[in-house]
């Protein structure tokens, strides 16, 4: 059996946090793991950030309320669901991503969980499991599933090479010239033919 796992920000939805910085008008949100390969600097940079602008959890909510998946990724990931199975292993955050999954049709979602302050401040973050979009590809192939794994950031690299294979989705430039062996991809036709062939190629075999 098959299964494809996808990264969801910049892979089927806008980045989340460069259309809050665009919306509250502070360009420093806008670095996000295409840019920063440490995530937990990442992540304590935003907090900091969301602290000194007073910033809460309904300001970021409000705008992903009106956020909209990328043209054509629903057609997308319903050709794909025609196909195959399909997950979205993603650092967002449960807090964040409601509106979102209800766009795509309710795709299955493992993803991280913020801690919210009782006046809705953002004090910090929990992750669902130390390199999560690894090891979710790692069990998933002990349980004799055949994976494809696609995203397009520095915290996508471990579970496109975990998988069975996997592609690189609209990656910026640093990445394609840092991991050339990776194939990457720029349209939504070109990502469905690699995943079509990989699942009508190299039948899977029991482990």
């Amino acid at each position: 059996m098959n299964l494809v796992c996808l990264d969801l920000e910049g892979v089927l939805v806008p980045e989340i946090w460069i259309a809050f910085s665009q919306a509250a008008g502070i360009p420093e949100l806008s670095r996000t793991t295409r840019d920063e390969p440490d995530y937990d600097k990442l992540m304590n940079f935003r907090i900091d950030i969301l602290k000194k602008y007073n910033l809460k959890l309904p300001d970021i909510q409000k705008v992903i309320s009106a956020m909209e998946p990328l043209a054509g990724a629903l057609e997308f990931a319903n050709a794909l669901r025609e196909k195959t199975q399909l997950v979205i292993l993603s650092d967002t955050f449960e807090q964040f991503a409601k509106p979102l999954m209800a766009k795509l049709s309710w795709p299955a979602l493992f993803c991280n969980s913020l801690i919210i302050a009782d006046n809705g401040t953002i004090t910090g973050y929990k992750l669902r499991q130390q390199n999560g979009k690894k090891e979710a590809v790692r069990a998933f192939k002990a349980m004799n599933l055949r994976v494809f794994a696609a995203g397009d950031s520095y915290n996508d690299l471990t579970m496109i090479r975990e998988a069975d294979a996997g592609c690189l989705f609209r990656a910026p430039q640093a990445i394609r010239e840092e991991c050339g062996d990776l194939k990457c991809v720029d349209t939504f036709d070109e990502f469905l033919a690699v995943i079509k062939e990989f699942l009508t190629t190299n039948p899977p075999t029991v482990r």
